[in-house]
């Protein structure tokens, strides 16, 4: 999968985010990008902070193993978590 690669002891995520929707959920891939419609805003970081959330709830981490490294004021991010693997990243995700 083209959205998913590894990185040491974690994953680096390829996500395109669309804010102020209706409803937080993953809505499939968008291009080579995982797309992620999240309920939050685009205003003071509520969306970024948003993702973090979401995305460590789904996948079983701390917020913290949820790092942004790209894209902060994008609909484009990349987004590593650490502590986990592809296959189970691919697997709750999908």
């Amino acid at each position: 999968m083209s959205w998913i690669r590894a990185d040491g002891d974690g994953v680096i995520l390829c996500l395109h985010v669309q804010p102020g929707a209706r409803k937080t959920e993953i809505a499939g891939l968008h291009g080579e990008a995982l797309k992620i419609r999240l309920a939050a805003p685009p205003v003071d970081g509520k969306a970024n902070a948003s993702l973090i959330e979401f995305l460590a709830r789904q996948l079983g981490v701390a917020k913290s193993a949820v790092e942004l490294l790209s894209g902060a004021t994008s609909r484009a991010k990349r987004v590593r978590v650490g502590g986990v693997n592809c296959d189970a990243v691919s697997a709750k995700l999908s």
